[in-house]
């Protein structure tokens, strides 16, 4: 399919006209930050932002997730036996996620999605999305997607990719699913060569715009123990408050828990988020606790996306570079000085 233009006017009557057949999710700003909600006539698209606060991870791995829902009753035939809960699965389309967003979707999706393991709620999530993204004009001062495989206009992962162009969007299909998503959609024309050359033009532009940068050219050959055993991360971990807010930020942290919770007689047993900062996150039954210090979670967490998930998959880190961590984090620990104590070792 030819690349195409669209005033942002059409572009968001064209999401309108989506809504009959799609789940449609949109950056909306919410007091001073930006998040994804559902295109409604509340939630109206507003794709001025350098990135939202969360990533869309949360549209594929919710937050906290019903999985099955039970009878306690005893009464019952069906007592005690788990029954899937029902789940939204019509398909959706996630408009405006960074391509580091969507990168790091396919970092997760190697845990979740491969010969070994099929997560079936992570899948049907994956298969029922398509994601368009939009470009990074002005990076933030803590992005640095370009260093670990990523880019400002980065394509993989996307099916479809916008460029803002002040007035118009220049529209890219990148798979068979952004084509036939760009089927759907009214109004729009071809792009013509200028506006090619304008696009370009734009993506070299943000990727120079990129200042932040980190090594990772050592980390692959680092021995483990080596790095395990450094003298630097007693320094990293000193100010850490062990809130979580780097791991719930993270659009590559995965890990959940499973709980259940009784009403009465009935009982959902739910998957939620969880932090590997949390002090309970590895307390065992026994009373036992391998990780009780805060060192030894803070060294878990970096070892984790510098060092395991190299190891064991050979992709690159498991960072985006999106700066979120740097952003928010309260007592102003810098995953990029990680990237360079690791890698000097």
């Amino acid at each position: 399919m030819d690349d195409k233009i669209f005033s942002k006017e059409e572009w968001e009557k064209a999401l309108e006209g989506l809504k009959d057949s799609h789940r449609i999710f949109v950056p909306v700003k919410e007091g001073d930050y930006h998040t994804f909600a559902r295109l409604s006539e509340e939630n109206r698209p507003d794709f001025d932002f350098q990135n939202t606060r969360l990533s869309p991870k949360s549209l594929i791995l919710p937050q906290s997730e019903r999985m099955f829902d039970y009878s306690l009753d005893e009464k019952s035939e069906e007592a005690h036996i788990l029954k899937e809960a029902t789940k939204e699965s019509s398909p959706q389309v996630i408009v405006g996620l960074r391509p580091c967003d969507a990168l790091a979707i396919q970092l997760v999706n190697i845990n979740f999605d491969n010969p070994e393991y099929r997560d079936p709620w992570w899948v049907r999530g994956i298969e029922s999305t398509t994601s368009v993204g939009l470009g990074c004009n002005e990076p933030c001062a803590t992005c640095f997607c370009s260093s670990t495989g990523g880019g400002p206009f980065n394509e993989k992962g996307l099916d479809v990719l916008l460029y803002d162009l002040g007035d118009n969007f220049f529209v890219r299909s990148l798979s068979p699913k952004g084509e036939s998503l760009l089927e759907k959609v009214q109004g729009g024309k071809s792009a013509d060569g200028s506006a090619k050359e304008e696009a370009e033009k734009l993506s070299a532009s943000a990727l120079e715009k990129i200042t932040s940068k980190v090594p990772t050219d050592q980390l692959r050959g680092k021995n483990v123990n080596a790095l395990f055993d450094a003298p630097f991360w007693d320094e990293v971990a000193f100010s850490c408050i062990n809130c979580g807010t780097c791991t719930y930020l993270c659009p590559t942290c995965w890990c959940f828990d499973i709980q259940d919770e009784v009403l009465g007689k009935e009982g959902d047993r739910l998957r939620n988020w969880d932090s590997c900062m949390f002090p309970l996150f590895t307390y065992h039954g026994s009373g036992h606790n391998p990780r009780e210090k805060k060192v030894q979670r803070v060294r878990q967490r970096f070892m984790h996306k510098l060092k395991y998930y190299v190891d064991k998959y050979e992709t690159g880190v498991a960072c985006v570079g999106c700066g979120r961590c740097v952003q928010h984090c309260p007592v102003n620990i810098d995953i990029r000085e990680v990237f360079e104590l690791a890698n000097g070792l």
